[in-house]
């Protein structure tokens, strides 16, 4: 039945939203990806609709996803938080924290005004199959580069034997221009199968940030555009017209806060040393064997 959500549906999709919000392989392109390869028409019929009971349905697994992500950085949110709440009060920015909470708060700017006048138009245009699985090869192309970024920052530290602690590091490193230039690329995300971290991950590689850096500031970075994204839309999960959705969004969503959480500690880990390779690799198998299944199904 076109419209309702299955529980082993909201398990699947809940687990694949945590996993890959945080992987820089595109959370949207897979739930729309997914649904098609196990011919879930029920879901797959509502993915371009500008409002359905499964766009509500994601709402709650991204608001879930934002909270798993604040649990994990509670500490950093606390600094951040009272960092802005000093800076407000002195007028001036002089530490670290300051500087951070700001750079955020001008990076999410953009984002937020790209994303309230131009998620639904392009949702309704390029949220199919065969868009999402190119948009995937080309977030590997993305990756690739950031890929490139990375080691040749790597070469250069192992020469100079110049490293930073991450946090301090965007703190020193990033302009407020770049955090804006940060905000807008995060905004490509729309586009279904291209990550939001991972081209957010890219630019700040080209801003001079480490890999270690770039992927904490990502990560902090896209706590606040989800969780207002997902206030922003609730309303409409609570009051839509078939509440049979509701359970099934409980379970993805306690699903996809738990995944998410648990994506976000091991990724913190990798970047400290790992390369974006192999996710880069992952975009091309999948995303090619996906278009050519939409090429001959």
């Amino acid at each position: 039945m076109v419209g309702v959500i299955h529980y082993y549906q909201a398990i699947i999709i809940g687990l694949v939203q945590g996993v890959t919000e945080l992987f820089p392989i595109s959370s949207l392109g897979h739930s729309i990806l997914i649904a098609d390869l196990f011919n879930w028409q029920n879901l797959v019929s509502q993915q371009s609709d500008k409002t359905s009971l499964f766009l509500n349905f994601l709402i709650g697994l991204h608001v879930a996803t934002a909270i798993a992500l604040f649990i994990f950085y509670r500490k950093t949110w606390y600094k951040l938080f009272k960092g802005f709440k000093n800076s407000v009060k002195e007028r001036s920015i002089k530490t670290v924290n300051e500087k951070l909470a700001w750079l955020l708060i001008i990076a999410t700017i953009p984002a937020a005004l790209i994303a309230f006048l131009l998620q639904d138009k392009l949702r309704a245009i390029f949220a199919v199959p065969a868009f999402a699985a190119i948009f995937l090869i080309v977030n590997g192309f993305i990756l690739l580069k950031g890929d490139k970024k990375e080691m040749q920052q790597r070469k250069s530290e192992a020469s100079t034997g110049s490293m930073q602690v991450s946090n301090k590091e965007a703190a020193i490193k990033l302009t407020f221009g770049r955090a804006i230039v940060m905000g807008i690329a995060q905004s490509f995300s729309l586009l279904a199968g291209i990550s939001r971290s991972g081209v957010t991950m890219v630019t700040g590689l080209y801003s001079g940030l480490s890999i270690e850096a770039a992927a904490r500031f990502s990560f902090i970075l896209a706590t606040p555009i989800i969780f207002l994204a997902g206030i922003y839309k609730l309303p409409e999960l609570f009051s839509s017209a078939d509440r049979s959705i509701l359970g099934p969004t409980a379970v993805g969503a306690v699903i996809a806060g738990v995944a998410a959480y648990f994506s976000v500690r091991f990724l913190d880990k990798y970047f400290q040393n790992k390369r974006m390779l192999p996710f880069a690799i992952y975009c091309f198998a999948f995303g090619g064997f996906m278009l050519l299944f939409e090429i001959f199904s």
